[in-house]
Parts: C-alpha cells; structure tokens; sequence
C-alpha cells in the first residue's frame, strides 16, 4: 500500500504549512477508493444507497403507444386546413383498450394513459373539440403525431439507464419501480467512526464543572453524517490522555472505514497526537490557509482513513463541508463531482476580507426585489455556533480576494440540499 506522504508530496504546489483549499481536496481525492463489497436489498431501502450494477430494462416503458391527454384519438389524414367532422366510434380508457380500429373518418374518445387506438396517430386534446350525438369537430391547426407517448420513448429494453456509482434518489427509485424491479445491489454503507477529544468536555445530562463545556461537537457530527446516510458510530468523548487516545483510534479502526475526529490538531495539543498517529499509521498534520478551521490532519489507521477536525464549533462544520463529506461520498462509491456547488449572488453589505486565505463567512442569502443577494449573520468567530444556526448559506470568498464592496458578485453555498 502506498504511502499517503508519497501520493499528496507528488501534487504541485503541496506546502502542508500554508496548504490551499483546493489543493487540501486534491490531496485527499488522490488517496481514496471506494468500498467494495454490495449486498442486494429492496427498492424501498435503497433510497439513498449507491447503485452497484447497471440497471437494464427487461421492458420497454411506456410498454405501448398511448395517450398523453384527455381527448380524441384521430387519424392525421383526415384532418383539412379547415374543420373537421369526425364519428366518435368507441372509447378508450387508461388500462381498457379499444378493440377495434380506427377507419377514415373516425375517431375515439380517450384518457389520458389509454393505448393508443389502432388506426390513429394523433390526439386532439378535448378542450378544443366539439362534441355531439356522436359527431365530434375538431379545429384547425392540430399537428402530427401530438400528445402522443411512444413505446420505449422513456426506457428501452435492453439499453442500460442506471450505471454503477449513481445515487439512488426517489426519481432513481421510481424508475426502478417502473421496470419491475424488486431488488438492487447497492454498495454497503460506509462505515464512519467518531469521537471528541478534550478534558474540558462533559456530556448532556451532567452538570459541567468550571472550564468544563458541553460537548457539541458530536452531536454536529452526528446530525452531517446521519444526512450522508452512512453507518455511525459514536465513540464519545476521549480525554486528553494518550493511553485514552491510542485505544479509541484502534477502536475506531477496526469498525470503520473512516474516522473523524474533533479537536487535538491545533500546534499545542497536537504534541502527543502526533506520536500516537504515528504509532498507529500514517497522520499528516495541515495548516489550511482558509478561515475558519486552519489546523487539519488527515491519514490513515490500518483500512481507515483519519480525519482530524479542529475543535471549535463553527470549524467542525466548514472543514467537514468542505473536505469530509466529499472524500465520504466517494469513499460510499458515488460517482462523479461530489463536491457543494457555488452560485452567485451580490454582496448586500461590504464584506471584511484578508487576501491570502480562502474565507467561509456565513451568509444569508434573501431577494431584493428581483435580485439575489446575500450578507453575513454577524459575528463570525469560529466558537459562534449561533452564526451556523442563522445562516442558509456559506460565503466563500477565493484565497487572493481581499475585502469585498456593497454589490460585488460573491459565490455562496447553500446549506439546504446537503447531502
């Protein structure tokens, strides 16, 4: 197995004391691979899951020629440039097909879904026709072939239309469905180890002594992976005590497939991380030029990659958004960019900016008339767990951008869709 010192030292531009964003992701991306191993399951439990073979129809859908609106099923023939009389000579209904076919001159009622008549070839919609004692006018200006659904015309048998790697969403499960499919094989879920570390945390339901907090974290990190529908396990809070530390990253490495971790990674903590890491694998110890969450380590113990997250609140979100859930979701066997996309919106306010880093102030994004625009919730300490709580967004501001004007264009990541 190579080394992951050897694979991130081969990137260009890889400086782990002042490391770029992008080039922290790439680092991260170059050392992965997905799971192996799948298991078969139910539709129903696949949503969300990660599609392991291609999906290919033993039928076409729709199956036949049929409707795609309330009407009449005419033949396009004997439509003029004027109006047309037609005889209405029968009815078709969605799962109740017409027996006969149809002649010149003629037409059949139909709904929405009916197999399309024999003899007909367009459908004209019934709020334009004029229906009585078995006459039926129809306007001019009808075309060919309108409001028509053709076999095949969605899925064809035979030709594959799920590939390996994609998501399984309810659109995905839904078109699953329609083919008559009752299992899938997914890729099993990720498996995903974490703890906190500090002597000054106390867990919900204690009474915290002086110094002491509660420990958040964890439960942050529960609520981001939860929504990334990996298997968890919460391996609590690990005091800052080596003997404690060793054995809770040997644990975690023979549960999981990644561990992530909170506080402990800064310079003066660090010192007897680092030598445990060691011990226990292979850890490399980041300065990230962005604001918040400078300090990061990443590794890996045995089969497990590590991802040592700062300990402050607001930290333990942006570095999880903006490293570990991507490296997570291709780890699941996702394919394709996994990363958050960014749109534009103009700074409502100046923006406080120092060039140099890469900026995640958090933002609220609202309309001003026909616009987009976004501004800060205030106060942006990495300890304010409040400013994640008022924020829909994420403000990236790039590495070289200094302060931002009133009316600049901005890019933003919404947190609502995240996944």
């Amino acid at each position: 197995m190579k080394r992951i010192f050897q694979i991130v030292s081969a990137i260009e531009g890889y400086d782990p004391d002042a490391l770029h964003v992008e080039k922290a992701r790439a680092a991260i991306r170059a050392c992965l691979a997905p799971v192996t191993q799948t298991e078969r399951v139910p539709v129903r439990a696949a949503l969300g899951r990660v599609l392991a073979d291609d999906i290919v129809p033993a039928i076409d859908v729709p199956g036949h020629d049929n409707t795609a609106m309330d009407g009449y099923a005419v033949r396009f023939a004997d439509l003029g440039a004027g109006q047309a009389m037609l005889e209405e000579i029968g009815v078709a209904l969605a799962g109740k097909a017409f027996a006969g076919s149809v002649g010149p001159g003629q037409c059949v009622r139909v709904t929405t879904g009916a197999v399309m008549p024999a003899g007909a070839d367009t459908v004209v919609v019934q709020e334009v026709v004029k229906a009585k004692d078995g006459k039926v006018v129809v306007p001019p200006g009808q075309k060919q072939a309108q409001h028509v659904r053709y076999a095949g015309e969605d899925l064809k048998k035979g030709v594959a239309v799920l590939r390996p790697g994609q998501w399984l969403r309810p659109a995905e499960i839904g078109l699953i469905a329609s083919l008559g499919i009752g299992e899938v094989r997914v890729r099993r879920k990720l498996r995903v180890a974490f703890f906190s570390t500090g002597d000054e945390l106390v867990s919900i339901g204690a009474a915290p002594k002086e110094g002491e907090v509660y420990d958040s974290n964890r439960y942050t990190l529960h609520g981001m992976l939860s929504r990334l529908g990996v298997e968890i396990h919460d391996l609590g809070v690990v005091r800052d005590d080596p003997a404690q530390l060793e054995a809770a990253l040997r644990k975690a490495a023979g549960l999981a497939d990644a561990i992530v971790t909170t506080g402990g990674v800064s310079v003066g903590e660090a010192d007897f991380v680092k030598p445990i890491m060691a011990k226990l694998g292979e850890a490399l110890f980041w300065r990230i030029a962005m604001r918040p969450g400078r300090p990061m380590a990443f590794g890996r113990i045995g089969d497990a990659f590590l991802f040592g997250l700062p300990g402050n609140p607001v930290a333990v979100m942006v570095t999880f958004y903006q490293f570990v859930r991507e490296a997570l979701l291709a780890m699941s066997g996702r394919a394709g960019d996994c990363s958050l996309p960014l749109l534009k919106a103009a700074a409502g306010e100046p923006l406080r900016k120092v060039a140099g880093r890469t900026e995640y102030q958090r933002g609220i994004l609202y309309r001003d008339g026909g616009d987009w625009k976004v501004k800060t919730t205030g106060q942006q300490g990495s300890g304010v767990l409040r400013s994640m709580s008022a924020a829909n967004c994420f403000i990236v501001l790039e590495h070289e951008r200094g302060k931002v004007q009133a009316g600049e264009a901005v890019q933003v990541q919404l947190f609502e869709g995240l996944a």
